[in-house]
């Protein structure tokens, strides 16, 4: 699992064919939730997909930048560019159709 803030959250995401970034933070309810199906697909798609994990009050500037006003919120990015998201509690089944496309 990678761990994004503002000072590697461009490289990684340039750097990977496909990249899935959970926006989180620890108050979050809906986001301890997540974690354990965002965990099991991180290590599903090991070699295949960038797993990352971003705190959105330590990392502000990421959260602003993709207009991130709920979390949980899952950003999907194909060869560097935002191809899809999601909001809120969703399932392993919507996550994995959405990665699937893009791979």
């Amino acid at each position: 699992m990678i761990v994004l803030d503002e000072n590697n959250f461009e490289t990684v995401i340039a750097s990977q064919p496909v990249a899935m970034i959970d926006l989180w933070a620890s108050w979050c309810g809906p986001c301890r939730m997540l974690s354990p199906t965002v965990d099991d697909i991180a290590a599903e798609y090991d070699g295949r997909v960038a797993v990352a994990k971003c705190n959105v009050d330590d990392n502000e500037q990421i959260a602003e930048k993709f207009g991130v006003r709920s979390i949980p919120t899952i950003l999907f990015f194909k060869d560097g560019q935002l191809a899809d998201k999601t909001v809120g509690l969703v399932s392993k089944q919507e996550i994995e159709a959405i990665l699937n496309n893009l791979l």
